[in-house]
């Protein structure tokens, strides 16, 4: 009896521990050395990290590779040519580069886009800096006023400038001088006045970037701790020496953002410009990029143009680099 029941209970003992060898899973084989299963998973989540970013970028990348970088190529090497469309391209080397200090009208083209990005920074920047001030502040009403003053921004440039073009309406019945004969003063010419002409596109300039300005000064205003302020009105100090001693140091990296971008803003300004003046009336108001735009287009000039273009984003480079170096100094410091 004993032994008979021997086998199965040794067979009943084994299934049930599951060591036996009928019903024991024998698993996957081990991997070969070299085959793909043995890589560290480890290893194929960093490369899937690392590929998986640039695969979503990609579609991007393609677009800026063939609609901006390959043109900027372009218009590098066309620079060192004279361009002939029908008759082949003439290599000149930088000839059209050593031109543009004999040309007159781009000097004087320089000189006003030195003026227009000045002015219109420092306007833009204060007149910014006091909306900001006016505007600082949770109230619920404030989102309505601060989207109004936000609307410039928004709105397409060459619009704005044709609306102003016709604020700036030289005769009589024009919108600003029947408001300005109601204080007696007499019709001003406004854009074709060749003295004025520069200063009224400013003002346009002015009006259409100080609220994206007024955007940033309330970033850095909401991250300015308020016990600053109650600490310094408790020593006694006033509005200005609040502004002067405690707002202005921590709105130092801001003011630094807002000059690299209004600056730059200044330097390749086109639109406007080309929409009230097309550079006129005389040249008074001719800017690099209209300077451009008319050697590329209407005097088919396409090598000194792109010379110029060069010439521009050298400039634009070096201010941008100049700016971002003293702002990595004055953080160390």
């Amino acid at each position: 009896m004993t032994a008979g029941t021997g086998p199965s209970t040794t067979r009943g003992s084994s299934a049930a521990t599951g060591l036996g060898p009928t019903h024991s899973d024998p698993g996957p084989p081990p991997p070969r050395p070299g085959s793909v299963t043995s890589v560290p998973s480890a290893r194929r989540v960093r490369l899937r990290r690392a590929v998986l970013p640039w695969l979503f970028l990609s579609p991007a990348l393609l677009l800026f590779l063939y609609f901006k970088y390959l043109p900027m190529a372009k218009g590098i090497n066309l620079s060192f040519y004279k361009v002939q469309p029908f008759l082949g391209d003439q290599w000149v080397g930088l000839d059209n580069y050593t031109r543009i200090l004999d040309e007159e009208s781009f000097r004087r083209a320089f000189g006003h886009t030195v003026v227009y990005a000045v002015a219109q920074t420092a306007g833009a920047i204060l007149v910014g800096f006091v909306l900001a001030l006016l505007l600082e502040g949770r109230a619920r009403t404030l989102w309505f006023v601060r989207s109004a003053a936000f609307l410039p921004v928004v709105a397409a440039v060459a619009v704005v400038a044709e609306v102003w073009r016709l604020l700036y309406f030289p005769g009589q019945e024009g919108m600003l001088n029947s408001l300005l004969s109601w204080f007696g003063s007499d019709a001003q010419r406004f854009l074709d006045d060749p003295d004025q002409a520069l200063g009224w596109v400013i003002v346009v300039g002015i009006w259409k970037n100080a609220p994206y300005d007024m955007m940033i000064v309330l970033a850095g205003l909401a991250s300015i701790d308020r016990q600053l302020y109650e600490s310094a009105a408790l020593d006694g100090a006033g509005l200005v020496r609040r502004l002067r001693h405690v707002t202005l140091p921590a709105l130092r990296p801001v003011v630094t953002i807002l000059l690299t971008l209004a600056a730059i803003r200044g330097m390749r300004v086109f639109t406007e410009v080309y929409i009230l003046t097309g550079g006129g009336p005389a040249g008074s108001t001719d800017v690099l990029m209209t300077r451009i735009y008319d050697l590329g287009f209407r005097a088919n000039d396409l090598g000194f143009a792109s010379a110029c273009s060069v010439v521009l984003f050298l400039l634009t480079l070096v201010l941008t680099g100049g700016v971002t170096w003293y702002r990595r100094r004055k953080e160390l410091s």
